[in-house]
């Protein structure tokens, strides 16, 4: 049985860095049977995060068909698949999409991440279009059964991961301070 995704807007007030306030809508996602479930589930997973007070502005069924949280990566695009058909009776080729939220840093690694979802797909198919995806955080549904416990706690883990700053030359470049008024140097070869 297939996932149905839940995508519910939760609308809240943040405190920023200066200490000012800022209201937010943001967009989540949750694996649920229902509407019903969707807003319950939402309102658990969220109170767990927001200690002041939030409002759910709306709930729309999502048209993803899978969700593949990558390790190290921080953003989840979405990922446009068309799949490639022959249909014996006409004679001609079909095309059907279906849509993929994939975790990645950037889009490159979106479509580096979707190839390797894809790589044991015998059909044909191509990828027409990946696109960042407002999306914040997704949140599966496991039902605390016995195997299940290990595949939230895997789920979650590569969902957190945070992505490795980069090192060139021994420095990362967090540390490297980096000052864009100098001037250009040539160097000769």
């Amino acid at each position: 049985m297939s996932a149905t995704w839940y995508e519910c807007k939760v609308k809240y007030r943040k405190t920023d860095e200066t200490g000012g306030q800022k209201v937010l809508t943001e967009p989540y996602l949750v694996d649920a049977v229902s509407y019903t479930e969707a807003e319950s589930r939402i309102n658990e997973e969220m109170a767990a995060y927001i200690s002041e007070e939030f409002k759910i502005t709306n709930i729309k069924v999502a048209n993803y068909a899978e969700i593949h949280p990558f390790e190290n990566a921080d953003r989840w695009f979405k990922s446009k698949i068309s799949l490639l058909a022959y249909d014996e009776e006409s004679g001609k080729e079909r095309k059907s999409n279906m849509y993929m939220l994939v975790q990645a840093n950037d889009v490159r690694e979106a479509f580096d991440n979707t190839l390797e979802v894809m790589k044991n797909t015998m059909g044909e198919y191509s990828i027409p279009a990946i696109s960042e995806s407002p999306i914040m955080d997704v949140f599966p549904y496991f039902s605390g059964e016995e195997g299940e416990t290990e595949q939230l706690e895997r789920f979650n883990a590569i969902k957190a991961s945070k992505p490795e700053p980069v090192v060139v030359m021994g420095e990362s470049f967090d540390d490297i301070d980096i000052d864009t008024d100098a001037e250009v140097e040539e160097v000769e070869s």
